[in-house]
């Protein structure tokens, strides 16, 4: 690496986030005129917000932005495709002009302070830098227990994730490139991008409170976000289904050799219960086979789709921005 400053891009997903946008804009643009005072990133470096095709005031407060402050640009998806495809969106727009890039949310609950050792920890020649939560005292006992759980479980289904991380990282280009060439449909990036195989670092920060607004992340998008990560990246769901047939199969074997035996020594009784019973176990083991087994046709299904992850209706980004940077790493 030259002397040139690093060309930063700090990546905003935005779903719906006009009550917290203002703040969010002024503690980042504050981040980016430390940063390049002190010469650690260019004077070219951008804040772009990806409106992921909310439906309040987010778009207009961003496209106003772009107008007041230097480091502000806009990418506006058609709709809402999901967090993912948002960041994915932001990433794929940035990576190409872009020396490194940080990811963050909008809610400013991750530690915007901590992008500065990121930024040492990329001249350092780390190419990606994980945000890790040191603790969890602003999460509900219910929550920290079952995202901990979540951690151990898929590590014990062989993803390595690191755990107590989000989307809160910094990529440099190469690593980026590399990240592109990953095009499945549902793409889990806190499993993707420890795959990349570069050399990394982590940051540990204290989480906030959510500054204003709604959480975007209720109950059933973080089941359903999780249920993601598991059959993106294992099929132990299926080898588990497959060995509980086993199981149940040996245990009928069982239980049929214990009828043989009471029917022989003539001590035959009523077996409603257990046989309604067996039916119930049985039956509620098939439909969740099925479901599992369903969870992975609908994922090909998808994928052999060769759909786009997103579809961008309005950018911001003039054509001197896009200008590639000169540090390569």
């Amino acid at each position: 690496m030259d002397g040139t400053p690093a060309r930063l891009s700090i990546v905003v997903p935005c779903y719906n986030e006009e009550a917290v946008l203002e703040e969010t804009v002024r503690e980042l643009t504050e981040v980016m005129n430390r940063l390049i005072h002190d010469g650690k990133v260019s004077p070219q470096s951008i804040i772009l917000f990806v409106d992921d095709g909310s439906v309040d005031k987010t778009w207009a407060i961003i496209e106003q932005k772009t107008l007041d402050n230097p480091y502000v640009q806009g990418l506006k998806l058609s709709r809402n495709f999901g967090h993912q495809s948002a960041l994915i969106a932001g990433l794929e727009t940035t990576g190409e002009f872009s020396d490194c890039v940080i990811s963050i949310d909008a809610d400013l609950q991750d530690d915007v302070a901590a992008i500065d050792e990121f930024i040492d920890k990329y001249h350092e020649g780390c190419d990606i830098v994980y945000g890790v939560r040191d603790k969890r005292d602003t999460d509900t006992f219910f929550k920290k227990n079952t995202a901990l759980a979540f951690y151990g479980l898929m590590r014990k289904m062989g993803v390595n994730l690191v755990p107590n991380h989000a989307d809160y990282r910094l990529m440099s280009r190469r690593a980026l490139h590399e990240l592109m060439k990953y095009q499945e449909e549902n793409i889990f990036l806190r499993g993707i991008v420890p795959l990349l195989g570069f050399k990394s670092a982590k940051v540990y920060y204290n989480r906030k409170e959510r500054f204003a607004g709604e959480s975007k992340y209720p109950l059933k998008k973080m089941l359903g976000f999780a249920i993601d990560g598991i059959t993106s990246f294992s099929v132990v769901p299926i080898k588990l289904v497959t060995s509980l047939g086993f199981v149940f199969v040996l245990i009928g074997g069982f239980i049929g050799m214990y009828a043989l035996a009471v029917w022989l020594l003539n001590h035959t009784i009523s077996g409603w219960t257990s046989l309604i019973l067996s039916i119930w176990v049985i039956g509620g083991m098939q439909l969740i086979a099925i479901g599992v087994i369903g969870e992975y046709i609908g994922k090909i299904f998808k994928e052999t789709k060769n759909r786009p992850r997103y579809t961008i209706e309005w950018d911001t980004i003039t054509e001197d921005k896009k200008v590639k940077g000169q540090v390569n790493r």
